[in-house]
C-alpha cells in the first residue's frame, strides 16, 4: 500500500510540490499581519465575494427551472380540475332542468343521450342511445327542456334515429301562443318557417310558436320557436314568417322520448271520414 502511494507521489511529484507550495503560501498569507498583507487579504476577500455572487446564479438558475416546471405542472392540473368542475356544474344544471321537465310532464318520458349529429344537410338527423329495449317506437316525439327536438324515424334495440326540426321532410302543426293563429312549421333548408299564415293574421316578431295539438303525433303546448321576422310576399296571400328554434341543436346533448300515442278512437273516426270523402 505504501509502495503504491509512493509511486503515485513520485509520478506526480511536480504537482505535489506545486500544491504544497501553494498551501504553504496561503497559510503564510493568512497568518501574516503586515499592513500590506491585510490590504491584499481585503482585496482578495472582496474579489472572491464578487466572483461568488456572479456565479451563484448557476445553481439558482437550475433551481428556478425545476421550480417553474413544478409550477407549470401544477397549473395544468388546476386547469384540468377547473374544467372538470365546470363540466360537472353544467351537467348538474342540465340534469336539474331535465328532471324538472320529467316531473312536470303528463306523459312518460325516457331520457337518452345524443351520440351522433348530422347538421349540415337538408335532412338533418341525430342518433340517440335508447331504442326498443327502452320502449321507444317510431313516430314518438322527442323533446328537451327547451322544446321540440323532432320525431323518432327509425329504431333498433339500443339506438334511435331522430328526424329533427331542421329537416326538410319534417312538418308540425303550430300555433301562435299569444294570438292563437295556426300554421305549419317547416324547414326549407335555410330557415325554419311558420307557413300558411294569411297576411291578415295577427303574428308579430317575438311571439312564441307552440305545437297546436291538432296533430295526432305531437301533444299540444310544446315550444317550437320564437318569431324572428315577418315578410309580406308579393303576389301571395301568405306571409313569410321566420322563426328561431327554441332548441339549440348545436349544443344539444340530452333528450327525452315522449311516450305519446294517438287516440285510437279519433284515428279510426278521422280515417273513416277521410276515406269516404275521397
Amino acid at each position: 500500500m505504501m509502495e503504491r502511494l509512493y509511486n503515485i507521489i513520485f509520478e506526480f511529484k511536480e504537482y505535489v510540490v506545486l500544491t504544497l507550495c501553494i498551501l504553504f503560501s496561503l497559510i503564510a498569507f493568512a497568518l501574516n499581519d503586515a499592513p500590506q498583507i491585510k490590504h491584499l487579504r481585503s482585496i482578495a476577500t472582496v474579489t472572491f465575494g464578487i466572483i461568488q455572487k456572479q456565479v451563484s446564479f448557476i445553481p439558482r438558475y437550475f433551481s428556478l427551472v425545476s421550480e417553474n416546471e413544478a409550477l407549470r405542472q401544477k397549473n395544468i392540473e388546476l386547469a384540468d380540475e377547473a374544467i372538470r368542475l365546470r363540466e360537472a356544474k353544467l351537467e348538474n344544471y342540465r340534469l336539474r332542468k331535465l328532471l324538472s321537465l320529467q316531473e312536470e310532464s303528463p306523459y312518460q318520458l325516457v331520457a337518452g343521450n345524443v351520440v351522433s349529429k348530422n347538421l349540415l344537410f337538408l335532412r338533418n338527423t341525430m342518433t340517440i342511445n335508447i331504442g326498443t329495449n327502452n320502449g321507444v317506437e317510431e313516430q314518438m316525439p322527442v323533446i328537451n327542456e327547451d322544446g321540440l327536438v323532432g320525431l323518432i324515424a327509425g329504431v333498433s334495440k339500443n339506438y334511435s334515429i331522430v328526424n329533427i326540426l331542421l329537416n326538410t321532410s319534417f312538418r308540425v302543426s303550430g300555433k301562435d301562443q299569444r294570438s292563437r293563429v295556426d300554421g305549419i312549421v317547416h324547414w326549407d333548408g335555410t330557415n325554419l318557417l311558420f307557413e300558411n299564415v294569411p297576411k291578415t293574421m295577427d303574428v308579430v316578431p317575438g311571439d312564441l310558436i307552440i305545437t297546436s295539438g291538432y296533430s295526432q303525433i305531437f301533444p299540444p303546448n310544446i315550444r317550437i320557436g320564437i318569431v324572428k321576422s315577418i315578410e309580406d310576399q308579393e303576389g301571395s296571400l301568405f306571409r313569410k314568417i321566420v322563426i328561431t328554434p327554441a332548441v339549440d341543436f348545436a349544443k344539444l346533448e340530452e333528450v327525452f322520448v315522449m311516450f305519446y300515442k294517438p287516440d285510437d278512437e279519433r284515428t279510426k273516426l278521422e280515417t273513416a271520414i277521410n276515406s269516404n270523402t275521397k
